[in-house]
């Protein structure tokens, strides 16, 4: 599912020059569920930013699905974004005055898919919330935003999930039943990427990787 050979990025940082990424080379297969793990300032989320097709790296290869997505113009990476990619973030994202069944529909109407309602309605209930397709976020609790974000992110049978502290606002049991749904939804041969700095998370994936100063210490 992902190929990563000799991946490199750096920043302008005040003056100096910040190797963000310094060669990383990595896999992921597909069906599987992997843990990207690292301290604040490892590089761990210029990583993300560049598996989900939001940043381009300076050099190397990284092949999404067999195509090497590293040189693409920004309609094709918005494509493959929209098609190919479910993004879970930290902090939900959810429009806070659509409903959830609108949420879920939005990757779907900006693909001109027709089939949209229904679709998003089918997701939520993969999620376990059927029972509350009309009702808007801040009627909701915050694993149950993250639900919907998590059903918005599957709604277009993408081809991995990203999931980027998924389980960072929410409290530990909340958290353990967002994990929960992750392995559900990997047992059913969904390829799942999980960027996070908390243990625990890292320790239900089925692999971690561990990146420290832009390097791949371990995988």
């Amino acid at each position: 599912m992902i190929q990563v050979e000799s991946l490199s990025k750096t920043y302008e940082l005040g003056g100096n020059t910040v190797h963000a990424l310094d060669q990383v080379s990595m896999r992921v297969n597909d069906g599987e569920m992997v843990a990207i793990t690292g301290p604040s300032g490892s590089g761990k989320s210029t990583l993300m930013h560049i598996l989900g097709c939001l940043d381009t790296p300076d050099s190397g290869i990284y092949r999404l699905a067999g195509e090497n997505v590293a040189g693409l113009s920004s309609d094709r990476l918005a494509e493959i974004r929209n098609q190919r990619i479910g993004f879970v973030f930290q902090t939900f994202n959810l429009l806070p005055r659509l409903s959830s069944q609108e949420n879920v529909e939005l990757p779907l109407l900006y693909a001109h898919r027709r089939d949209a309602k229904e679709q998003a309605a089918e997701a939520l209930g993969i999620v376990g919330l059927a029972d509350r397709m009309h009702h808007s976020p801040n009627q909701l609790s915050g694993g149950q935003r993250q639900r919907v974000a998590i059903a918005r992110a599957i709604v277009t049978n993408p081809a991995m999930l990203l999931a980027d502290e998924p389980t960072g606002n929410l409290d530990s049991k909340t958290g353990l039943e967002i994990l929960e749904l992750f392995q559900t939804l990997n047992a059913q041969g969904r390829t799942i990427v999980v960027v996070t700095h908390d243990t625990d998370v890292a320790q239900r994936s089925g692999r971690v990787i561990r990146i420290l100063d832009g390097h791949i210490m371990d995988e």
